[in-house]
């Protein structure tokens, strides 16, 4: 199991709890795929750091949570902390966050969380769709700009069955981590905004790279 945790994570969080839930998101899905990790010595283990991924699916987040070189918090929809469940959540150290809107609460735990040296994973396109990261959501952006972290980006392709295929045995499933990088965001809406595209253009092209990698191997 992996060691209890003594990094930086919300309030509420149960160390054990969350380091139990890490193992599991490294291990669950192992027997239905092969997962292959590329470039991971690049991702900084200590100092504040804002992860961002594409996601097509509600793997991919398990997965990052668990494979990860060090403990992150992520931004998760709040539509998922009801009754036991989000309590649950809650106790592995994730946070929830309103899509759509500025989430002052969200965003204020995130941010202690960075400037005490930690790391928040955030899925900047709000929601599952092809993860070709099309659209951005400011989150990510603002986050950078509050805190100084650097921005870890991180393309996953894999766990979406491609449409007309037939059942796939143990499918290939890529996660690919680009280089970190200062993102350098300006002032006012305009320099949130021009953050947020920075983010998204860099991912998008990881995205496109991992896909060059796999081929047609969908």
């Amino acid at each position: 199991m992996t060691a209890v945790t003594s990094a930086p994570l919300p309030a509420g969080t149960t160390p054990w709890l969350f380091a139990f839930g890490r193992w599991i998101g490294a291990n669950m899905y192992r027997p239905a795929y092969r997962v292959h990790r590329h470039d991971w010595s690049v991702i900084p283990v200590t100092g504040p750091l804002v992860v961002v991924a594409n996601h097509s699916t509600m793997i991919e987040p398990q997965l990052l949570f668990g494979m990860l070189p060090r403990d992150t918090a992520f931004l998760v929809k709040d539509e998922l902390f009801r009754g036991i469940a989000g309590a649950g959540l809650r106790r592995i150290g994730q946070i929830p966050i309103r899509r759509g809107v500025a989430d002052r609460t969200a965003l204020s735990t995130a941010v202690g969380v960075l400037r005490a040296g930690g790391a928040i994973g955030v899925f900047p396109e709000g929601t599952r769709g092809s993860g070709d990261v099309e659209a951005a959501q400011q989150g990510a952006a603002w986050l950078a700009r509050a805190t100084g972290a650097q921005v870890q980006p991180i393309a996953t392709r894999g766990t979406a069955r491609p449409a007309g295929s037939g059942r796939r045995f143990r499918p290939v499933v890529d996660l690919l981590a680009g280089a970190p990088f200062d993102p350098q965001i300006g002032k006012g809406r305009a320099g949130l905004a021009e953050g947020t595209e920075l983010i998204r253009t860099t991912l998008a092209k990881l995205v496109r790279e991992l896909d060059g990698m796999r081929g047609n191997d969908d």
